[in-house]
């Protein structure tokens, strides 16, 4: 079976880091190779305010890692993550392969931005094209209209 890519977005105690990021960083490698992973990219991505206190925590660093590692090894990888205190939350996405090149170039640039607006598209008069709203609500219930009678009839 071969081995998936994977981002992960740690979410970590700014508290228990105490501006050591690099110890912080050490402690997420060690628990990627305990469990055969290959760590392909790994930066701080941004401290900021929760939108949301968790755990009593109102602040906390992201960081973001790419790594390649057997499906079987991610439960173990989890497990060992729920046991560490600085690791406030984490998100795992499995990255088509397709994409796993472009990915890990952005990751790899510590001066590119992370998340850039596409562009808007516009018309020929430079004027932006309105975006088609599509309603996915369902047929509506509820009052009756006097149209709604003419078209049955």
């Amino acid at each position: 079976m071969p081995a998936n890519v994977y981002e992960c977005m740690f979410l970590l105690d700014t508290n228990k880091i105490a501006g050591d990021v690099a110890a912080a960083a050490q402690q997420l490698r060690t628990i990627l190779e305990r469990n055969q992973a290959e760590i392909l990219a790994s930066r701080p991505w941004d401290e900021r305010r929760l939108a949301f206190p968790i755990g009593g925590h109102k602040k906390g660093l992201y960081y973001l890692t790419y790594f390649r590692m057997d499906g079987k090894n991610l439960l173990n990888f989890e497990r060992d993550v729920a046991l560490n205190e600085t690791i406030l939350r984490l998100l795992v996405l499995r990255i088509d392969p397709k994409h796993v090149e472009t990915l890990l170039a952005i990751a790899r640039d510590e001066h590119a931005l992370a998340l850039e607006v596409a562009p808007e598209p516009t018309a020929e008069g430079g004027e932006p094209v309105p975006h088609e709203v599509e309603s996915h609500a369902g047929p509506r219930r509820g009052r009756r209209h006097a149209d709604d009678d003419k078209r049955e009839g």
